[in-house]
């Protein structure tokens, strides 16, 4: 699965996998799920494609790559079968419930099997809620037992849930969704013999790979800087709006100095064209105000993503 020379996977080439270039009989199946729970289709798609960005960060080739994907596209395909009251219920599910909705795996896993097109994918359904200490579901089978795929659409499954579950509108505070993801995860591949001390920290294996988790944590960083490359452009924005009113202000402030009409009329005429769309001499210096506003809460939020890449590099696994 390691690149070969040269081998890396273009996200931006026409030849990648991207949801409307799926086979007819994967873009079937998640119309399927598209029509019984949208929420459900748009967190298939969110999981297939972290997959395939952890996949570029774990330096796997395109082949595994595409096929992690798809994988990822279809691993709540099981939830189509699974009654809409218990699917879309806004409080918690009760045991019996649970038990139910458990059944997405196995549900997911024979609709892939009775498709010959759909069948190479059918271990990402059947294994993603598998955890490496043995605690998932539905076969509680250990790390050696578990396929890679599905150890790498596990840990896009849990942090994309935590991130649609908090609601976040922007990466600010997103650590602390990492933290949480932290505590699943296996305190190392490999137990370590150089001192007993170390072997019984490592002795209880976790649910998630520290790995996968870590090339989660750098695909996070690269949304976040995305959020300050856009707010940075939209600084600019900000910046010469409140110079253009700045201006207009200062025409005002002539205009009201002015002891002859043809000045006043000129600096009015001055300051008028440099107003846009609902703005007025009256209302200018409070949409400035807004602008200056908006201006500090964005810089402020730079900041604070620019805290939260420290923080996360910080992170340990």
């Amino acid at each position: 699965m390691k690149l070969m020379k040269n081998d890396q996977f273009d996200f931006y080439d026409s030849s990648s996998l991207k949801i409307y270039n799926l086979n007819q009989k994967v873009k079937y199946q998640l119309q399927i799920l598209d029509r019984l729970d949208g929420v459900t289709k748009r967190h298939c798609e969110d999981v297939g494609n972290l997959c395939g960005r952890i996949c570029q960060y774990l330096r796997l080739n395109k082949t595994f790559t595409v096929h992690c994907i798809t994988c990822g596209y279809l691993h709540d395909i099981g939830k189509s079968l699974i009654p809409r009251e218990i699917l879309e219920k806004p409080t918690s599910l009760t045991d019996e419930e649970f038990e139910i909705m458990k059944t997405h795996t196995t549900l997911g896993y024979k609709l892939c099997m009775e498709d010959v097109e759909l069948r190479p994918y059918a271990e990402g359904p059947y294994y993603h809620h598998e955890a490496l200490n043995g605690t998932g579901y539905p076969q509680g089978l250990t790390k050696k037992d578990i396929p890679f795929v599905a150890r790498i659409i596990r840990v896009a499954d849990e942090y994309d849930a935590l991130v649609h579950k908090r609601h976040y509108a922007t990466h600010v505070n997103i650590s602390e969704t990492l933290k949480v993801l932290i505590k699943d995860a296996n305190p190392g591949d490999y137990v370590p013999t150089i001192a007993l001390s170390e072997m019984s920290k490592n002795a209880k294996v976790g649910k998630i790979s520290p790995r996968i988790l870590k090339a989660l944590f750098r695909v996070v960083i690269d949304d976040i800087l995305y959020e300050i490359s856009s707010l940075v452009d939209y600084l600019q924005y900000l910046k010469d709006n409140i110079k253009r009113l700045e201006q207009v202000g200062r025409y005002v402030k002539r205009m009201d100095k002015a002891h002859f009409k043809n000045k006043k009329e000129y600096y009015r005429q001055g300051a008028i064209m440099l107003l846009q769309s609902g703005e007025t001499l009256e209302n200018y210096s409070q949409v400035l105000e807004d602008f200056k506003k908006a201006l500090v809460t964005r810089q402020t939020r730079i900041k604070a993503l620019y805290s939260e890449i420290k923080i996360i590099k910080g992170l340990r696994v």
